[in-house]
């Protein structure tokens, strides 16, 4: 039978960097997908701020556009684009991980569920297209 003491043993705890995900690509490939988020968070920013001055009228609207051409602006809508990119298209490679489809007992091949996503995505992006150069597609 143990004995008791009155104070629990402290176990070993190697020390853990702070930065213990840059050293495995997977790791790396996770917290930055996770940090895109930002840059989506950022573009729905910009949008509603459009939105609030298109409601102002054309002298708001001015002020927007003055500021959306500053090189600042123009160097972070860039890199909020590439971010965007990088979690659309590494979250539509996790679906298949993410969602197990099973037909007549078969499990279906990750193309087929990651495929329709990337359709999807492109005949939204040729609506907008379209819609932006006014039907001359």
């Amino acid at each position: 039978m143990a004995g008791y003491t009155l104070y629990h043993p402290k176990w070993y705890r190697p020390r853990v960097s702070t930065w213990w995900w840059m050293w495995k690509w997977n790791y790396l490939k996770f917290i930055l997908r996770e940090l895109t988020s930002l840059s989506v968070a950022y573009s729905v920013v910009i949008l509603l701020t459009l939105l609030y001055c298109l409601s102002e009228g054309p002298a708001g609207y001015a002020d927007f556009l003055d500021l959306m051409r500053s090189p600042l602006m123009i160097a972070l809508s860039v890199l909020s684009f590439i971010f965007i990119m990088f979690h659309a298209i590494s979250w539509f490679n996790l679906a298949p991980k993410a969602m197990t489809v099973r037909v007549g007992g078969r499990r279906v091949p990750g193309l087929l569920i990651a495929l329709p996503n990337y359709v999807a995505w492109v005949a939204a992006s040729a609506v907008i297209a379209w819609f932006i150069l006014g039907g001359k597609f």
